[in-house]
């Protein structure tokens, strides 16, 4: 029987659909170690696995000197691997005795300082990755970058004349204009106020959903990564911690590091007896683990419940109010117990009218402790 070829329409057609089922981004333990002025160890990333769908925004996340930054620069070329793979769109940019530059990923890239040049006009500055394009059409795709971003109208203005909301947005458009299916980008907001940030953040957002962009964030910020992020990798000493979706993280944490990344918490170490371990806090049911297991327990502090008046049952504890402040719709309390020896933080609703130096009653709300094996 002869074989009939595919058309073609057809061919294009079937490439296309192949390519939205595979990752944009993924990497298969990639590691890369370098001296830290830090540690008396080596810093960098360890076997790192993360794979990024076609059009989804990734926020790496986690404290300072974590990787994440390192792992920005491994998918963008500009470090190389000691070992593992990085692919882009199917193909490997790093890896099996292949590493493709930088330049030649196409790959949008927004650096922390903006790094606009002076020297250059708004649009010249956007129309400077735009090199194989004749002036014509160059132009025209950086004004039409720059309409993306609501700045037309500053094409032919200078940096220095920008605000730093507008230098960012000229910054974003720059990494837009080449028509990247791949954008990273580094801390894009942390030196703005907190005002600006807010507002830019999310009109940024809805400038990459426009553009169908794979999008890679790094933050320290848990906040900007729930907000912005369709899942979180939260990195912690050049590893992922654990990967989800902002609900997943805040919701079921995997380890207490998790838990106290996303907000304050009170935290706890106990030894289970006989099904439940006592806290500052209160008594806290554990009938799934056994007898003498170490654990430590993370309570975030809307989970804490306090009364006036003494304790009144053996699964409670007392405490005296230390430090009361109000937060608009809600109350922070700092409670000492044990003597004062320990400090619990408890957040009520606003209405709650106890003052500092009363007797309080301290429990945990049912299902509000969250419980760890503690990290080697």
């Amino acid at each position: 029987m002869a074989l009939t070829k595919a058309k073609p329409a057809q061919h294009r057609e079937s490439r296309y659909r192949e390519s939205l089922a595979m990752p944009a981004v993924e990497l298969q333990q990639v590691s890369l170690a370098y001296p830290s002025p830090r540690a008396k160890c080596l810093a960098g990333v360890h076997g790192i696995d993360l794979s990024v769908t076609p059009g989804e925004i990734v926020a790496l996340l986690g404290p300072s000197g974590c990787g994440k930054t390192t792992t920005l620069r491994l998918i963008a070329g500009l470090e190389r691997p000691d070992s593992g793979m990085v692919t882009l769109r199917g193909q490997v940019v790093s890896g099996d005795s292949r590493f493709v530059p930088a330049e030649r990923r196409q790959i949008g890239f927004m650096f922390q300082d903006f790094a606009l040049f002076p020297h250059l006009t708004v649009i010249e500055n956007v129309a400077f990755g735009l090199k194989r394009l004749g002036s014509g059409a160059r132009r025209a795709r950086a004004l039409e970058a720059l309409g993306e971003v609501g700045l037309a109208d500053r094409a032919n203005d200078y940096p220095d004349r920008l605000s730093g909301g507008q230098k960012q947005r000229v910054a974003l458009a720059r990494a837009l204009a080449p028509g990247p299916s791949v954008v990273l980008l580094d801390e894009p907001f942390s030196g703005l106020d907190a005002g600006l940030r807010h507002s830019l953040r999310a009109d940024t957002v809805q400038v990459l959903r426009r553009a169908g962009c794979t999008v890679i964030l790094v933050t320290h910020d848990a906040e900007e990564a729930m907000f912005m992020a369709d899942r979180i990798a939260l990195m912690r000493d050049g590893e992922i911690e654990q990967i989800g979706t902002p609900t997943e993280l805040y919701s079921k944490p995997a380890t207490a590091f998790a838990a106290a990344f996303f907000g304050e918490v009170n935290r706890f170490h106990a030894v289970v007896q006989n099904g439940e371990c006592w806290t500052p806090a209160g008594m806290i049911e554990t009938p799934d683990l056994p007898c003498g297991t170490p654990v430590e327990i993370v309570v975030r502090p809307e989970q804490i419940h306090i009364e006036s008046g003494p304790a009144t049952c053996g699964r409670c504890n007392a405490g005296s109010v230390a430090l009361r402040r109000s937060l608009g719709r809600s109350t922070l309390y700092q409670v000492s117990v044990d003597g004062g020896g320990v400090q619990l933080t408890a957040r009520t609703p606003q209405q709650e009218a106890l003052a500092e130096g009363d007797e309080v009653n301290v429990s945990i709300s049912p299902g509000g402790a969250m419980i760890f094996e503690p990290r080697a």
